[in-house]
């Protein structure tokens, strides 16, 4: 299993999409689901590792579905603690005959041969080159190669009381929005529904809370989420949260949770690393100014506009907040939470070694009266 969701991974399908289908399918024990997820989200984190193991033991280029095997057995010897003659027997035997001898000599000699120095800490930690000079600009050196080595572990499962799986981090962004009884909130960027479902049902501070996402099926996550926690107070509309159905005034509070580089949660989206490209945060940080410019309009006077993103580039934090200050000078900085949260700007940064959780980073504004 873990073998054909790889080779669906290198042919562009979303790991988070194409392994759920296949452990649906599969009849396997709890255990075994655990390690088929364990192979594919590791082997796919760790490719670039992977690949840097096999290739000293091959002399010409192999098709992808050889590629993926090699990956897999790679991560299972040098990564994973499978024992070797394990690691080796089982991968040859899901290898397409054809390249069964190939596939054994190769992984043979990576469990045998000594192993080589890195060539350097993208390739040891398994990262595009852009992404490790990115975050060691950006956060420093020691914090930016200690956050890359945490998003390199698998994350694990957080169950809020109510049954939904949501990290600790978003937990907290979604509380420190601020809702208080009877407010009137969007979120304008509510796929897939964590921190809306989480601002909607408190018991001590109900309020109506608006969830927009622009793509119908996300919309649609958002009001599964809400029917199955029977919130009637979460309203959910298909709309870009950049021209929002909603007046201008009429909100109490506007969560701008934006479409980011996701350099943060990385270790939750094991391919995001190899999909997200250099110009994209440019492209992100032009969206998320759109983005607040629409909830600085929304927002009546004295009320609270949250940014949040799940990324660690200055460029969708810190000139963000930037640009606000002179874009917005009547949006005034609230208070920043405390650790494990670090004060960036006006705003906070989470990193993921910081508490174990996501990478995050926050700004709470109020709108000047």
């Amino acid at each position: 299993m873990a073998l054909e969701a790889l080779a669906r991974i290198d042919e562009g399908a979303y790991a988070n999409l194409v392994l759920p289908g296949l452990l649906a399918r599969s009849g396997l024990s709890r255990r075994d689901r655990a390690f088929a997820t364990e192979l594919t989200y590791g082997t796919t984190r760790m490719r670039r590792a992977c690949d840097w193991l096999v290739d000293a033991h091959l002399t010409r280029p192999v098709e992808p579905v050889v590629r993926a095997a090699l990956r897999l057995g790679a991560y299972q010897l040098a990564m994973a603690g499978t024992p070797a003659h394990a690691a080796v027997s089982e991968t040859v035997d899901e290898t397409p005959k054809r390249a069964r001898g190939l596939v054994n000599a190769v992984l043979r000699k990576v469990a045998t041969v000594a192993p080589r120095p890195w060539p350097d800490v993208a390739t040891r930690l398994s990262y595009p080159d852009w992404v490790v000079e990115r975050l060691v600009a950006d956060l420093g050196g020691a914090n930016a190669l200690a956050a890359l080595t945490q998003m390199n572990e698998a994350p694990p499962v957080t169950e809020r009381e109510d049954g939904y799986i949501q990290d600790m981090g978003s937990q907290q962004v979604s509380e420190l929005v601020g809702v208080a009884t009877g407010d009137r909130v969007a979120d304008l960027c509510a796929a897939p529904g964590g921190k809306a479902t989480l601002m909607a049902s408190s018991p001590e501070a109900p309020a109506l809370v608006v969830g927009a996402d622009i793509r119908p099926a996300r919309a649609a996550l958002v009001r599964g989420h809400a029917r199955k926690l029977a919130l009637e107070n979460l309203a959910t509309v298909v709309a870009d949260g950049r021209r929002a159905p909603l007046r201008s005034g009429s909100l109490d509070a506007a969560l701008v949770d934006a479409p980011c580089s996701g350099l943060g949660v990385l270790r939750r989206r094991p391919d995001a690393r190899w999909r997200i490209e250099p110009a994209d945060v440019e492209r992100l940080a032009r969206l998320q100014r759109q983005l607040l410019e629409e909830a600085a309009g929304l927002v009546r006077l004295g009320g609270t506009v949250t940014y949040s993103v799940c990324t660690l580039t200055s460029a969708e934090t810190l000139r963000v907040d930037e640009w606000l200050v002179s874009a917005h000078p009547e949006l005034v900085a609230a208070p920043v939470p405390g650790p494990p949260w670090a004060r960036l700007g006006r705003g906070a940064l989470l990193v993921p070694q910081a508490a174990g959780t996501d990478g995050l980073y926050l700004l709470r504004l109020s709108k000047a009266r």
